[in-house]
């Protein structure tokens, strides 16, 4: 019997490739596989790199395909490998270090490359694109040492880039040709407002300049434009563009003109060779988006399986714009002209503005600014060349008599089966009902684990719940239930619940007693567990450092060589000099490479060895800063009424004050506060979880701050007359935040789910409540110890300590 399987090589291992390799292998497995890839990465998803930028995810979380993966489907993988030409005559593909792999038939999957200026001093260092992993790298290298940053190009990727840098702490301004920003995907309303909204976030814009030279040495320094002037920049991101990668396909023989020709087949001009993504060209057409190489991708693997399908003929191409704070969608025509009839609508109050635009009746483009609830819907109407009607425009434009839950339910029901859910991995309708129908799944992360929908950016989650909701009807919302992960289907208040119902004392007894899946948890779970008990049982729970993440391990923030940074702490931003000699003289004897003053006004030791933190500790002789940790951070104070003349409060002691006091117990994530001398507000209140303004007549109170990933203004909470009043409302409503919110959800978060008015009425209003989270909150801090001050007079232990830690995330 012939058991030789047909060779499938796939040159390039990113999103287009791996989704039509996962494609075929829903249908057949009859192809022997091989992957190679020029990254030392298996497969990720690149659209979510301003994610990791931003910080709030890592490498690990974009990963799309795991190494296990790979093995486990039988995938031979080159990673690290690059391929240069496809030999016809053997029937083998070439690596550039000479390795031939055989193959029966080859999908190039190559992608593209960023587009770099031809311009004098483009080659410098510190200039990058912003295309992959390694980009990204730089980006967070050069954030640490470089305050100045230029992005050229205001598309999709250059306001990623942008909005990234800034959260790195950059300076950052968008150097951009057109008058608009997105122009190629926005109309002049909807860029103006995104304009705003990116300039409220600390984006600073150039536009309608044309940079003509990078100045500066070996590094770049600056740009200057075509009307002479200039602008300083220690590193310039350019974003103004892709281009396929075409070289293998070039270096073969085969056709290219702008990209790798195809026809509506994926094949090449060259027989048993495809090409899918971005780095093909089809009916003239490139493109530069996740959905069209999904697309692409499902009718590839079915030609190449010899399942019928019908050819592909192109995408209506459509735009999410994934920056913190902003949701803009456009697909289709957005610019309007004589030709077309303009439906319009703008809300400065709520910061919306909806623009659908018809040809003939016909709809044929939208454009959607702060609320995209209706982006799937008016995506596929336009793609089917809908007609408007009196029915459609009531339902679209809000106008008519049904409920929004009737609207949704609508939208679910008449969405074809091929259409995409997930643009990120190119998920359609119909395998998620086919995942619920024939595999028996009742919830989005059972659908995630299955199909992919929801694994990336999240954004297709509330159609996926619509999806199960529309085949599960009634069964759906106890069926759909989910936990605070996929070890289990119990959420956080019912799990704090059983802990103090059945006396639970350690995340093994949680997870045994309570029925975990997995029996040893998952990194979301454990370190959760571990800081519910220890906010349940301040006196008796023994802290459980292996489920701590590595940084509260080690007391310090790991870096991407391996070191450490080291943060000591100075109470309201105020040291020393004889505190600032210590720090000089530790960073000289051990060789730190960077003393950054960091926005919370302390001193940052970066590049401290693993071996040399305790010694560093040591001879510091100062507390920790808890920059690693989910606890109290930093108070950030301005000079106040001890030296500023608009001062009418002491901000810089109070400040220190509410350091001291609350700096020792666990929150659910981050805490970072400040306190203001005068409404001037120097200090910043306006971005942190507690902000404290000062006036004449006491102190106001603001809550639910965040400067960071999920940008918001915080909240006014109360005013209060005295200190001490001021001291007893911050610790009620953090004991009343440890107490009912999510790990790792931020106040910024808990405010807008809890509510500021509920958390008005129970710390502030409610004197009684009040004060029973103050005995609360006391007696948490009373049984918290510093392990630093037990550590720096116990050179043995605290070196025993460091050493035993295992360097694991």
């Amino acid at each position: 019997m012939n058991t030789h399987k047909p060779k499938l090589v796939v040159i390039g291992n990113g999103m287009a490739g791996i989704s039509t390799v996962e494609q075929i292998l829903k249908l057949t497995t009859q192809f022997e596989i091989t992957v190679f890839g020029s990254e030392p990465h298996p497969n990720y998803n690149r659209i979510m790199l301003s994610y990791v930028l931003e910080g709030s995810k890592t490498i690990d979380d974009i990963v799309l395909n795991d190494w296990q993966w790979y093995a486990d489907n039988g995938i031979t993988l080159h990673t690290g490998t690059k391929v240069v030409k496809i030999d016809e005559t053997h029937k083998e593909v070439v690596t550039e270090e000479g390795m031939r792999v055989p193959y029966d038939k080859v999908i190039i999957a190559t992608g593209s490359n960023s587009f770099i200026l031809p311009i004098l001093g483009s080659d410098k260092q510190g200039v990058i694109g912003f295309r992959d992993i390694a980009d990204c790298n730089q980006m967070l290298e050069a954030a640490k040492t470089y305050k100045k940053a230029a992005v050229i190009g205001g598309g999709l990727l250059g306001l990623e880039a942008a909005k990234g840098l800034v959260q790195l702490g950059m300076d950052v301004t968008v150097v951009h040709l057109m008058e608009d920003l997105m122009e190629r995907q926005l109309d002049h309303q909807a860029a103006l407002m995104l304009r705003a909204e990116l300039e409220r976030q600390g984006i600073k814009f150039k536009m309608q300049a044309q940079t003509v030279e990078l100045l500066g040495g070996e590094r770049v320094s600056g740009l200057r434009f075509a009307d002479d002037t200039v602008l300083d920049a220690e590193f310039v991101v350019m974003a103004v563009g892709i281009k396929p990668n075409v070289e293998v396909a070039k270096n073969s023989g085969i056709e290219v003109n702008r990209g790798i020709v195809v026809n509506d087949y994926m094949q090449t001009s060259m027989k048993d060779v495809y090409s899918v993504g971005e780095c093909n060209e089809h009916r003239g057409v490139c493109y530069g988006l996740v959905a069209p190489l999904f697309e692409q991708g499902m009718v590839l693997a079915k030609h190449i399986c010899g399942v019928d399908t019908a050819p592909y003929e192109g995408s209506v191409v459509s735009t999410k714009l994934k920056i913190s704070g902003v949701d803009v969608f456009s697909t289709g025509e957005f610019i309007d002209g004589p030709e077309h009839t303009v439906i319009a609508s703008k809300d400065d109050w709520k910061r919306t503005y909806k623009k659908i635009l018809l040809k003939d009746g016909i709809m044929v483009g939208a454009v959607l600014y702060g609320d995209i609830t209706d982006s799937a819907e008016l995506q596929k109407l336009i793609k089917q060349k809908t007609a408007m009607t009196d029915e459609l425009y009531n339902t679209l434009m809000g106008t008519g008599c049904c409920g929004s839950g009737a609207k949704k339910a609508a939208t679910v029901e008449t969405m074809s089966d091929d259409e995409i859910v997930c643009g990120c991995n190119g998920v359609t309708k119909g395998s998620i009902i086919d995942a619920v129908t024939n595999q028996g799944l009742t919830t989005v992360d059972e659908i995630k684990a299955c199909t992919g929908a929801t694994r990336s950016c999240g954004g297709c989650k509330p159609v996926v719940e619509q999806i199960l909701q529309y085949v599960l009807g009634d069964g759906f919302t106890t069926a759909a239930k989910q936990g605070i992960c996929g070890c289990t289907t119990l959420s956080r208040d019912e799990i704090v619940a059983e802990i103090k119902a059945k006396g639970l004392q350690t995340t093994k007894e949680v997870m045994h007693v309570l029925g975990w899946n997995e029996p040893e948890g998952c990194s979301k779970c454990r370190p959760a567990l571990n800081y519910y008990l220890g906010m349940i049982y301040p006196d008796t729970h023994e802290d459980e450092k292996e489920s701590r993440f590595v940084n509260e391990r080690m007391n310090a923030n790991i870096q991407k060589d391996g070191t450490y940074t080291v943060v000591p702490r100075m109470y309201g931003g105020v040291t020393t000099p004889e505190d600032l000699k210590k720090i000089a003289d530790v960073s000289l004897k051990y060789d730190v490479k960077v003393v950054k003053v960091t926005g919370g006004q302390r001193l940052d030791l970066i590049g401290v060895k693993k071996e040399d933190l305790p010694k560093v500790w040591e001879e510091l002789g100062m507390p920790s800063g808890y920059a690693y940790a989910k606890s109290l951070r930093t108070v950030k104070t301005c000079v106040g009424s001890q030296f500023c003349r608009f001062g009418t409060q002491d901000s810089m002691s109070m400040g220190a004050l509410l350091e001291r006091k609350f700096e020792r117990i666990d929150y659910p994530a981050k805490f970072k506060m400040a306190v203001n001398g005068c409404p001037r507000n120097c200090a910043e209140a306006c971005t942190k979880d507690i902000g404290i303004v000062g006036n004449d007549g006491g102190w106001e109170i603001f809550i639910g701050g965040n400067g960071g990933i999920k940008a918001r203004l915080a909240d006014s909470l109360c005013k209060v007359k005295t200190d001490e009043e001021l001291i007893e409302v911050c610790g009620a409503v953090i004991q009343y935040y440890r107490e009912t919110g999510n790990y790792l959800e931020r106040t910024s978060e808990w405010v807008e789910r809890v509510g500021l008015e509920q958390i008005k009425a129970v710390a502030v209003d409610d004197l009684n409540h009040r004060r029973d989270l103050v005995e609360r909150v006391e007696f948490a801090l009373k049984q918290a110890e510093e392990p630093w001050s037990k550590m720096l007079n116990d050179h043995d232990s605290r070196s025993k300590m460091f050493h035993s830690v295992e360097m694991k995330g």
